[in-house]
């Protein structure tokens, strides 16, 4: 068989593949073209718009915290402001990942600008905010801070200097238990607020009228677009197609009046000054407060500007206890300035008259027992009645008072005077104190033999000793009712709110409580004649009203801190100072018309007629005599005062 031999077309393939590149150039040309078409569209034709996209696309959103609302005393005088400050602040998601956080923190240590000992409550505060919010962890830095910071910032992403409006007390410690202070916002606080609201915002109340009215002082916050760098630094973008950047300013907090007198605020803490103690003056006609003082203090401004835990540490363990507001949570027991109350029940209930006397022979004991109950002068005062018992604080007097009353009538009619409750009072914080009774004994103790109420009990009560514990804004909030003969108000710090940018003051209505009834103007007469006997010579606190061009009714009480034997005699120079007795004081002037009533307490101050009268004294002048107290340290604020 002949194999057949194909012969190849050599013509025919070169003709073949020569078509083929051209097909293939002209696809790869038509492509070119079409790319380069593409390119002169977006990179001419189209310039203008994809420029200012790109631009666009480097637009951070930024919040604009408010700036927080004023706090002014009753004149007008600022109390509370705000001040620029720089503060350091974090974006995470700018910084990178935990461990790059890390680093970074641990590099602003070792620059100086961060405490080893804070760094797990920073992690802390940084973690529980979102990873695009700037989380401050410097406040209110130093000329010197900032420099150091600006000569290592290449070293740092995400972490930069912002310009804040920080909180600033012009007075330092003046009335901060009042007051209160702000402080960074932590975790804690995260789980209670709007994030939305408190955007851009580092500060936050914690106590006091911060605190209590955080919603009013704090404001809305707006917003701004910026333009950033791959960074996240903001930068400034010259030429004709920056972009139209968006802002919406934001709504400064309301002003708050205060009823405080900074006048009186400060005869007050001056009186106490170097003493653990308080002052609670309020103006019995509205239930204004004019002075809260609570020693010793701090300074708010250190708060603000932000405590390190050795900071916050060293004033928690202070032996002093500044950081407790003796005023509202120091519950004593009130000794002797229960007096004119018992006696004011005794001739409500019928059980004694103004000119009933009783002899004094400087004990007192129940009948059928041998246990002596001393009266505070040995010797004792004879006979004596009512008047001349306030006047002289006879505790057999009121030992026969209290026994006559029982201690149930004790108890309701001192719980119409607020005494074993609340006050009210606009600020957190206060303590309820306690008026006993045989119901709250039962309760307060489970084992059979302490549930009986003793005869004992209500004398030691009748002298404000024993179980009785009151707060010194209590005291104050009671001698304010009994100065107006039954008429009372729920004490407050705030007075008057004050829109953002208006000058018109809105004033907040007076808060009237029931009060007392079913007494008589003669009864409020003798116990207003007994205490203004004890502001005069021979009285307990003579020293209160020497030269006064006004007539100053007052009672004077000390409270044991521990009790004495039945033959155990009190020895002050034998006893460590913190276990000495309290001293304490209530007065109102002027007597004919009330306008404030004080309360005074002195931590171990022994006597309250010596060491309460001039401070006392001191607080009243202040607030109706202001024209020959000292002035305050600021001038005050241009604008409408209450």
């Amino acid at each position: 068989m002949v194999r057949r031999v194909r012969i190849k077309d050599h013509w025919g393939e070169r003709r073949i593949f020569t078509i083929r590149g051209i097909v293939a150039g002209v696809i790869v040309a038509m492509s070119l073209l079409t790319v380069a078409a593409r390119l002169f569209y977006l990179q001419v034709v189209r310039y203008n718009y994809y420029s200012e996209l790109s631009q666009g696309n480097r637009v951070r959103i930024e919040p604009i915290p408010p700036s927080r609302g004023l706090i002014l005393d009753r004149n007008g005088v600022v109390l509370a402001d705000n001040m620029p400050a720089y503060q350091l602040e974090v974006v995470r998601e700018q910084v990178g990942d935990t461990a790059q956080l890390n680093a970074s923190l641990k590099r602003l240590v070792a620059i100086g600008l961060l405490d080893a000992d804070d760094l797990p409550d920073i992690k802390r505060t940084i973690m529980s905010h979102r990873v695009y919010e700037s989380v401050p962890i410097k406040l209110q830095m130093t000329d010197q801070e900032m420099a150091v910071f600006a000569l290592h910032r290449f070293q740092f992403s995400g972490i930069d200097i912002h310009t804040r409006l920080s909180r600033h007390y012009p007075f330092g410690p003046l009335a901060v238990h009042a007051l209160g202070y702000v402080a960074a916002i932590s975790a804690r606080d995260l789980k209670k607020i709007d994030p939305a609201t408190y955007a851009g915002t580092t500060l936050i109340g914690k106590l006091g009228v911060e605190g209590a009215y955080e919603s009013q002082l704090h404001g809305t916050p707006g917003y701004r677009e910026v333009l950033v760098n791959a960074a996240g630094r903001p930068v400034h973008k010259e030429g004709a197609y920056r972009p139209k950047l968006k802002m919406r300013p934001p709504v400064a907090g309301k002003d708050l009046v205060l009823g405080i007198d900074i006048r009186a605020q400060l005869a007050a803490e001056n009186g106490l000054a170097g003493l653990r103690g308080a002052v609670v003056a309020i103006d019995p006609r509205d239930g204004d407060v004019v002075a809260l003082a609570s020693t010793p203090g701090f300074d708010p401004n250190e708060f603000a500007r932000g405590l390190t835990d050795k900071q916050y540490a060293a004033l928690e363990n202070d032996p002093d206890k500044p950081l407790i507001n003796r005023a509202l949570r120091g519950a004593y027991p009130p000794g002797s300035t229960v007096k004119p109350y018992y006696a004011l029940a005794a001739l409500h209930y019928g059980v004694m008259t103004p000119d009933e006397t009783i002899f004094c022979p400087g004990y007192y004991h129940l009948p059928g027992s041998s246990h002596l109950y001393h009266c505070w002068r040995h010797r004792g005062h004879g006979s004596i009645s009512m008047r001349r018992a306030i006047e002289q604080s006879c505790d057999v007097y009121f030992y026969n008072v209290a026994n006559k009353l029982g201690i149930q009538r004790m108890h309701d009619f001192m719980s119409a005077f607020g005494f074993g409750r609340l006050t009210g009072i606009d600020i957190s914080g206060e303590k309820s104190g306690l008026m006993p009774s045989p119901a709250w004994k039962r309760h307060a103790y489970k084992d059979a033999a302490n549930q009986v109420w003793f005869p004992g009990e209500t004398l030691i009560v009748g002298i404000g000793q024993g179980y009785m514990l009151a707060t010194p804004l209590q005291l104050a909030h009671a001698v304010a009712t009994l100065s107006e003969r039954g008429i009372a108000f729920k004490p407050r710090l705030v007075i008057g709110i004050r829109p953002p940018g208006s000058t018109r003051l809105v004033r907040l209505p007076v808060d009237k409580e029931p009060g007392i009834a079913g007494i008589t103007p003669d009864q409020w007469e003798v116990v207003d004649e007994g205490m203004e006997a004890a502001a005069q010579p021979g009285g307990t606190v003579a020293n209160i009203s020497v030269g006064a061009p006004y007539r100053i009714a007052a009672k004077t009480g000390t409270a044991q801190v521990f009790s004495l034997h039945q033959n155990q005699k009190y020895n002050a120079s034998q006893i460590a100072e913190r276990m000495r007795d309290h001293g304490l004081l209530i007065a109102f002037a002027p007597v004919d018309h009330p306008k404030l009533a004080v309360a005074v307490f002195v931590e171990n101050g022994e006597h309250g007629g010596t060491i309460g009268g001039p401070i006392a004294r001191k607080v009243l002048d202040a607030y109706l005599l202001p024209d020959k107290a000292a002035p305050p340290r600021t001038k005050p604020m241009t604008g409408p005062a209450p």
